[in-house]
């Protein structure tokens, strides 16, 4: 079936849904809900799947971009979540998401605020992470091994550092996403090749084990959605359906730095956060040449926000993590924009920093099947565990999940790979060559807006991946959007693109 997601597909599938008894029912878009749609979809099961807004609109995109092997994890003591964050980084970067996921450097510049001690203690841990590898059967070829480096080779890598007293580096590896929201469309994407209803814009006003009383978000109108079985996959907004449920949500910040900020910043850093014995800011340089500097772990009281907004403490505590080991240091003037997301965590006692990442399945009265906590490198697990359970409950005779090995839109070989710009690889996949086929037959498509995005990406964005509106094509398919002089700049090419 085409993949192809658009404001006609959803049209024509919104109009057959009241008509239609559903296997299952999905409620969220973020990467969870489209993973659950995508892995009950792949069993072969009929699957209908909302959200109020758009793909990716709440948590999904507001992440470090990591793919992470769960080493902060074990350090704790959650020794299940770290080795399931390794096992999935490793699916990613081995089958299902090789061109949107990759190994990215990191250094922890050794400060004189770093001591020897310290240091060998990050190492052992560094060491244990590659051990999680090992364990996962990730190659060291696709995530090479820790190491310790020279203060030379560590200024090559990261300019920017500092170099008095600086005595080294340790370099570690990672994953990393390209972008968290292209994750997500490539997901429901590919759950719509396998026939799943993808409807944006439907807001769930009730919802039941047998299905959900649903709102057109464009036209104000309400149907209902009948199913057999029923997964919210809202995230930490999983209390507005289920009154029931408890969520701690916590706010992770990060700064947006423009590409001339950092120059020479070719590798990540891990800056120690000073009081903290495990917990770490983040520098992470983007392919667009910017650079994100996170995260905050700050617990979020009262409605949770649909954009949660960072406030200037954090950008404050943030600057002066960073400042720390930099050699000329930045001030607010330099951040560019900035971002927030909430994570979904369960309530508990503690500091929210201390809450656990592992997820949990909660069952209401009438059968609807609650997924929560977990983190973005585990959503295909979390994905299948909500499907292996709403199979169950509902008896629906479907085989298990197949989406270990299931290669997501855009993960095959790039056809005239040479004619293609990197660029484009890197986002697009295997679809690379078509988007540029768009600039071929309109060299005005081919005009550069801000961080290298064209015009024909805006283009294949509402022709192909469900963008709506100028908001889903500026803060979502592309995140031009996170820095708002850029957003404003690119404003008009956004409008003229749905008009294409």
């Amino acid at each position: 079936m085409n993949s192809s997601l658009n404001a006609a597909r959803r049209s024509r599938e919104l109009a057959e849904a009241g008509d239609l008894l559903m296997d299952v029912l999905v409620v969220g878009l973020g990467a969870t809900g489209a993973g659950a749609a995508l892995d009950a979809a792949s069993r072969g099961l009929s699957v209908a799947a909302i959200d109020a807004h758009d793909l990716a609109f709440g948590t999904s995109r507001w992440s470090s971009k990591m793919i992470h092997g769960g080493l902060r994890y074990l350090a704790k003591g959650q020794v299940k979540v770290a080795h399931e964050s390794a096992v999935e980084r490793g699916l990613l970067l081995r089958h299902t998401a090789p061109h949107l996921v990759r190994a990215q450097p990191y250094l922890l510049p050794l400060t004189p605020a770093v001591s020897g001690g310290q240091a060998a203690t990050v190492m052992t841990g560094y060491r244990l992470g590659d051990g999680l590898r090992m364990a996962a059967r990730t190659p060291r070829r696709l995530l090479p091994g820790p190491a310790r480096i020279s203060a030379g080779r560590a200024l090559s890598l990261a300019a920017p550092l500092s170099p008095n007293g600086l005595r080294g580096a340790l370099l570690s590896w990672d994953g990393r996403l390209v972008d968290d929201a292209r994750l997500v469309v490539a997901l429901a994407r590919t759950a719509a090749s396998r026939g799943a209803r993808i409807l944006t814009r439907c807001r769930a006003l009730e919802l039941a084990g047998d299905g959900a009383r649903v709102r057109d978000e464009l036209t104000g109108s309400t149907f209902a959605i009948r199913a057999r079985t029923v997964v919210n996959a809202t995230g930490v907004w999983a209390a507005q359906l289920d009154p029931d449920i408890r969520m701690r949500p916590s706010r992770g910040t990060h700064l947006v730095l423009r590409p001339e900020t950092l120059p020479g910043l070719r590798a990540g850093l891990h800056v120690p956060i000073p009081g903290e014995s495990n917990r770490f800011a983040l520098v992470l340089p983007q392919s667009d040449g910017r650079v994100y500097v996170g995260l905050t772990d700050e617990p979020v009281e009262g409605p949770v926000p649909d954009v949660p907004q960072a406030p200037e403490e954090d950008v404050a505590f943030l600057l002066d993590v960073l400042n720390s080991v930099l050699g000329v240091p930045l001030g607010r003037q330099d951040v560019a924009g900035t971002y927030a997301g909430l994570r979904p965590l369960l309530a508990a006692g503690g500091r929210t920093a201390d809450l656990s990442r592992e997820h949990a399945l909660l069952t209401s009265g009438s059968g609807v099947v609650t997924v929560v906590g977990g983190k973005l490198t585990t959503y295909r697990r979390m994905a299948e565990d909500a499907v292996d359970r709403v199979v169950a409950l509902g008896r629906l005779g479907a085989g298990g999940s197949r989406t270990a090995r299931l290669p997501l839109i855009g993960a095959g070989a790039v056809q005239e790979a040479g004619a293609v710009p990197d660029r484009l690889r890197a986002r697009y996949g295997s679809e690379a060559g078509a988007v540029r086929a768009l600039m071929a037959e309109d060299p005005a498509l081919a005009e550069p807006l801000p961080t290298g995005i064209t015009r024909a990406e805006l283009v294949w964005a509402v022709r192909h991946e469900g963008a709506l509106d100028v908001d889903d094509l500026l803060d979502r398919r592309t995140r031009i959007g996170l820095v708002p002089e850029d957003r404003a700049a690119a404003l008009p090419a956004a409008r003229a693109a749905l008009a294409y």
